[in-house]
């Protein structure tokens, strides 16, 4: 596993570049949460609207991971009704979070390792649950994640460790 020659940037909101990839990783988070609904659960299972949030902000920087993590969940919405409106403020807290976290992971350590990103996912869903616990005041529907989403979490620690060290390796 060489990360050494990993490339992970720092893209600020006066370059064009923040929103062409922003806007890329948008899309992939309408694709992939319309391929995960097709499953009964699908969503709420496998978590797909954070997946290229994840890997924009960790790659790109946290600037192109806010973009992403607020237009995703609002744009599925207003488009397929999904995530509803009534879930909307959590999944935009948790995707703030994502972003915010992802790229701060990768400022400063650098690179992309399975155990940081496993710290990255493990701190935005433990404090987006504790801020849902706080907007809804139900410990059980906060937890969802924890107990449902387990492979939406996998997913997105070894996915996004596979998309960012192989995929987008540039």
């Amino acid at each position: 596993m060489n990360t050494k020659t990993l490339n992970l940037y720092s893209l600020e909101y006066n370059e064009a570049k923040t929103y062409l990839f922003a806007a890329m990783f948008v899309v992939g988070n309408i694709a992939l949460p319309q391929l995960c609904h097709l499953v009964p659960q699908g969503g709420v299972t496998w978590l797909p609207i954070y997946f290229f949030t994840l890997i924009g902000a960790y790659k790109y920087g946290w600037r192109v991971g806010l973009l992403t993590a607020i237009a995703s969940p609002l744009i599925n919405s207003l488009m397929f009704g999904m995530p509803a409106v009534a879930v909307l403020p959590a999944i935009l807290l948790k995707s703030t979070l994502l972003a915010v976290f992802a790229g701060l992971a990768a400022w400063r350590f650098k690179r992309a390792s399975l155990w940081m990103l496993g710290a990255v996912v493990l701190a935005y869903q433990t404090v987006g649950t504790l801020g849902e616990w706080a907007m809804k005041g139900d410990l059980l529907l906060a937890v969802q994640d924890f107990r449902i989403g387990l492979p939406g979490m996998l997913l997105q620690v070894f996915g996004g460790w596979t998309f960012i060290n192989w995929v987008i390796r540039r």
